[in-house]
């Protein structure tokens, strides 16, 4: 988008949107200490630009519940159509659900259920962005966050966020990259995790930013 100045100068601005569930909402931090303000600060170092941006985070939101929303809610996908810059942060709450819906020990069957149907509505949301900005036909990049553990403690949990970065990683081509958390927060969950040991802190926030920042800017910068 160009924005003329007073003195017919025109500048480019960059969108930013973000989609995803609590910590795309930046819950467990101060306000503006979420990695979606972080990120875009950042961003604007980076491209020389001011980039705007549009926070579309949802407390407790699972897969499913954010492909439903990319069918059902135009907002949703006009914020994706008008962006240059997406990030998704997804899929730790089907791992809590799972967790909570059976006791707080899941089976591995129940564990293997929710990171099946977690991967099926994780591809299909990607793709649906994609088929939505290749229709568009202009420039864009996509940033996914991997998982970090929230029960580190467990065995089963790590295998299935392991599992389940993995297949982010099996998508990543040259405009779609997966920021890789996970063993930046093993062990120093005391340090970058909330009072509620399951949403990132300030300096939590930060090392996500920090991850998306580090994997560039093609095709813009």
């Amino acid at each position: 988008m160009l924005l003329p100045s007073g003195t017919g100068v025109k500048f480019v601005v960059y969108h930013y949107t973000a989609v995803g569930d609590s910590l795309t909402f930046g819950f467990g931090a101060m306000p503006g200490s979420g990695f979606v303000s972080l990120y875009r600060r950042m961003a604007e170092v980076k491209l020389k630009r001011f980039v705007a941006h549009e926070n579309l985070g949802i407390n407790g939101l699972t897969a499913k519940e954010l492909n439903e929303r990319l069918m059902q809610a135009a907002a949703f996908r006009y914020h994706l159509q008008q962006a240059q810059i997406i990030t998704l942060s997804i899929g730790g709450n089907d791992l809590i659900r799972a967790v909570k819906s059976s006791g707080g020990r899941p089976t591995r069957e129940v564990l293997d259920a929710a990171l099946y149907r977690c991967q099926h509505h994780v591809a299909e949301i990607i793709g649906k962005i994609q088929r939505l900005k290749s229709a568009e036909g202009k420039p864009y990049y996509m940033r996914v966050i991997g998982l970090y553990n929230p029960y580190p403690a467990w065995s089963e949990a790590v295998e299935y966020v392991v599992r389940f970065n993995q297949f982010l990683f099996a998508m990543e081509h040259d405009y779609f990259r997966v920021a890789d958390v996970y063993s930046l927060f093993a062990g120093r969950e005391r340090e970058l995790l909330s009072i509620d040991g399951i949403h990132p802190n300030g300096s939590g926030y930060r090392v996500i930013a920090l991850q998306l920042d580090r994997l560039g800017y093609k095709p813009f910068g």
